[in-house]
């Protein structure tokens, strides 16, 4: 009998264990579902060209924040040197107020000395001689030496004075550019990790299909130059053979005298030719050094970093940043672009390169990519500059 009651109880005990497990695993299997079913659906992953045009945007925006640091550093370089002058000024002030003050200190003890009236002495010595120096009573005892260094002292503590509120002020804008500067690149490297986070997610597969749709983008640009070349070719064609028969007719006019020696403007096209030629030769010789936002060489460059270098060796001073060279020289049409002349991308104008004809030319792209020659029409064109 009390084997029979074991063998039950066990049994007992496996059925409850089974019931147990069974309920627990239906109340999962529930919860699951439940979970399931309230959860949000998966966002679709996007595009291969979402990703390339939000990429693309990415630079884009790096690039305009790029031209704000280049901006936002120049500025403050030059208040920097400028609070640098002002706080040299402020102490060579307050060194000749020193000298001032030793200088009526000296003639107040001369005074004492000689038994001079001790008001006279008291005036020389205050530390604002001006309170004193409308009492015609006192100023009639100075000698005409003694009223030049009172005079002196006082222009020299209103010239400190001023020099010491021009440094206070300019020392605020410094700290205000300096503030601008860090938040341009907080907003450089935010956008461009945002870019490497987005192309770092690619599948292999899809990098591939990147690539190909970057070579479809440069064909389509490399075609639209091609394009371009053949139409300036033409036009340089036509205004050769105009040339030649001008020149032609001014000789005929010469011989039969009637020639009005009319000049021409060959001169000046030489002289920009020539220019352009030092431009495009120095940025020729920067091709394959690396893009570095806010970097004016030698080394590496930014786009407007290039353009400033390569036209500062003929002569031309070009501003730091593309909003800025947009503005310097004579804007001209794409058809009529000439070497060495400037080329402005997008409508926020923030990129440019150096245009070397047939619809090419030499710029730093972006970052991760290195100087280049690249069809001007890989990016959408704002406008064409003759810096000279």
């Amino acid at each position: 009998m009390a084997s029979h009651r074991k063998l039950r109880n066990r049994t007992n005990r496996l059925r409850t264990s089974q019931a147990v497990g069974i309920t627990t695993a239906a109340l999962t299997s529930v919860a699951l579902l439940s979970q399931s079913a309230n959860a949000a659906p998966a966002e679709p992953k996007p595009s291969l060209e979402d990703v390339q045009k939000k990429v693309d945007a990415l630079y884009r925006q790096a690039g305009a924040a790029t031209q704000k640091y280049n901006s936002a550093k120049e500025r403050t370089e030059k208040q920097r040197k400028h609070v640098d002058g002002l706080l040299d000024q402020v102490a060579k002030r307050t060194d000749e107020l020193n000298d001032a003050r030793r200088a009526l200190g000296s003639l107040a003890a001369a005074q004492y000395r000689e038994g001079g009236t001790s008001a006279t002495a008291n005036m020389l010595l205050a530390d604002d001689p001006q309170q004193l120096f409308d009492q015609r009573q006192l100023m009639s005892r100075l000698s005409d030496r003694q009223q030049k260094a009172v005079n002196d002292y006082k222009d020299l503590q209103a010239s400190a004075t001023k020099k010491r509120s021009e440094a206070t002020e300019s020392l605020e804008s410094l700290t205000s550019s300096q503030a601008e500067l860090k938040r341009s690149k907080q907003t450089v490297q935010k956008k461009l990790g945002e870019a490497r986070k987005l192309l770092s997610e690619l599948t292999a597969e899809e990098k591939a299909r990147l690539a190909a749709i970057e070579r479809k983008k440069e064909a389509e640009a490399k075609r639209k130059a091609e394009e371009l070349a053949r139409k300036q070719a033409a036009e340089a064609e036509r205004k050769r053979k105009a040339e030649e028969a001008a020149k032609e007719k001014e000789r005929e006019e010469q011989e039969s005298g009637s020639g009005s020696g009319s000049g021409s403007d060959s001169g000046s096209s030489d002289s920009y030719a020539a220019k352009a030629e030092k431009v495009i030769s120095f940025a020729r010789g920067q091709i394959g050094k690396p893009y570095v936002w806010g970097a004016a060489g030698p080394d590496s460059y930014d786009c407007s970093g290039l353009t400033q270098d390569a036209w500062k060796t003929a002569g031309i001073s070009l501003p730091r940043t593309t909003w800025d060279q947009v503005k310097v020289g004579t804007t001209v049409s794409v058809d009529n672009a000439k070497p060495g002349d400037l080329v402005f991308f997008y409508d926020d104008i923030s990129h440019v390169g150096i245009y070397i004809g047939n619809g090419e030319m030499i710029h730093a792209p972006k970052p991760g990519t290195n100087v280049r020659v690249e069809s001007i029409y890989y990016m959408p064109i704002h406008s064409v500059v003759r810096p000279a």
